[in-house]
């Protein structure tokens, strides 16, 4: 395991490999429709479809036109640990802070209130892969099935 690989694992126990912004398909597909839709001039026909009865959801169109752009935008080019990532994650500080690789090395990451922002996008996927990263190491566990 290269240490570039160990990088990809996020001090929290998310792999930055899983990571849509990392993985950059869902904002290359959301460019990829945007273009088609401005190339097609869809607002014009969005704008007519909203006025009959069976299209009105495309009264939306411009709010769904403006978060495929913010789609395009969610990109990150470098994992974790190599400064990607939000600027303001409070493990990262954390285990900066305790110079520790991860929160699986810290003996309170069952408890830590840190972690609970994540929970809302993923479930509890992080506390599984922080136990299979301190009961296996690095090596298994991007070897094997993470949580997302």
């Amino acid at each position: 395991m290269s240490k570039q690989d160990e990088n990809m694992i996020a001090y929290c126990g998310l792999c930055c490999l899983d990571c849509h912004g990392y993985q950059q398909k869902i904002p290359d597909l959301a460019r990829d429709l945007r273009k088609e839709l401005r190339q097609s001039k869809y607002k014009k026909f969005a704008g007519f479809l909203s006025e009959i009865s069976f299209g009105k959801a495309f009264i939306d169109y411009d709010k769904c036109y403006e978060v495929l752009g913010a789609m395009v935008k969610f990109r990150c080019h470098k994992g974790c640990k190599d400064g990607g990532g939000p600027p303001f994650c409070k493990m990262r500080k954390c285990c900066q802070k305790k110079e520790i690789d991860g929160c699986w090395e810290c003996d309170i990451f069952e408890e830590c209130k840190k972690l609970d922002f994540l929970s809302p996008v993923h479930d509890d996927g992080h506390i599984k892969n922080l136990r299979i990263l301190k009961r296996k190491g690095k090596s298994e566990f991007l070897n094997s099935k993470r949580h997302w």
